[in-house]
């Protein structure tokens, strides 16, 4: 009787099948919503690309109720159809684009039922050109829900990493995100810190807002590394854009990529001057080190 239970289970399950011209999927995901995940998925899709120019990296945002990448890319528009009736991705920065934020209006909201949203998923993951990729960063949704369960039993997934801030009601979230991918058979390349630190761009006083070294605790406990963390904002607080800019990457028009708020003080005690803006955030601030990069280059090759 229990063999043939599994049977019927195992009948059910999706046969995986790879994601046509794609060679690696990596995805970027996190449990609680509004930890940086979408700008972590940006950055790692633009550090692989000026990591190594002869390399072509596409983003997926399968975020279908709150799609980010179209704003942080600088891309509004409808995909064009190829021959083959299939999506074209949109294209900025040298990387190839596709998400239900391009199939909608940006002010309308995706009010679906679940049916509705895995119908949706299936299309963004079967019914997308994107030519020859070595590289594809699916930008997850939050939560451990149907759409991280479609995912990772549909396509082989070469590595997710899992993205928190310090204070640990994220962490509690992340640890669930991670067990998740484990238990799916999804490998767990690591974590990343956002929002580490707040360093004042007068005084350069440096204040843990949400507390310190929460991720590298976590990813002790679940034997995994610590990718990287958010820069202080010495490195981007001056609002310069560092968006790398080579002939690989064109720009499309200006990036509103600054964000100034006042509403924040510094508890410096040589910071003076309350009038002048304290938080600087510019969307490309968090840094993907060439290490990093061997790391994730010498993972794939192993898959």
């Amino acid at each position: 009787m229990e063999q043939r239970r599994v049977q019927i289970m195992a009948r059910g399950l999706p046969k995986q099948r790879p994601i046509e011209g794609v060679k690696q999927v990596v995805v970027v995901a996190s449990g609680k919503g509004g930890v940086g995940k979408s700008t972590t998925a940006v950055n790692l899709a633009l550090a692989l690309a000026a990591n190594d120019s002869s390399k072509a990296v596409g983003l997926l945002d399968v975020d279908v109720y709150g799609p980010s990448i179209p704003k942080m890319m600088n891309l509004k528009g409808n995909p064009e159809l190829s021959q083959r009736n299939l999506m074209r991705p949109l294209l900025n920065y040298g990387i190839a684009c596709m998400s239900m934020g391009f199939l909608l209006e940006e002010t309308a909201p995706v009010v679906w039922r679940g049916l509705m949203v895995m119908s949706a998923v299936e299309k963004l993951l079967r019914q997308v050109d994107w030519g020859q990729l070595d590289y594809l960063v699916v930008d997850m949704p939050p939560g451990t829900g149907d759409v991280q369960l479609s995912v990772s039993q549909n396509i082989p997934i070469s590595g997710a990493v899992i993205v928190s801030t310090p204070q640990d009601v994220a962490l509690m979230d992340a640890r669930k995100g991670a067990e998740m991918f484990r238990k799916v058979h999804v490998p767990v390349l690591g974590l990343i810190q956002n929002m580490s630190v707040f360093q004042c761009p007068k005084c350069k006083h440096k204040t843990h807002i949400f507390g310190a070294d929460g991720a590298r605790k976590l990813a002790q406990t679940l034997d995994l590394d610590v990718l990287g963390q958010s820069f202080p904002t010495d490195r981007c607080g001056s609002g310069e854009e560092i968006t790398p800019t080579s002939s690989m990457m064109p720009r499309r028009g200006e990036v509103d990529n600054k964000r100034t708020f006042q509403s924040q003080q510094c508890g410096g005690s040589t910071c003076q001057d309350r009038s002048s803006p304290s938080w600087h955030f510019v969307l490309f601030c968090f840094v993907f080190p060439k290490e990093m990069m061997s790391y994730f280059q010498i993972l794939f090759a192993m898959t």
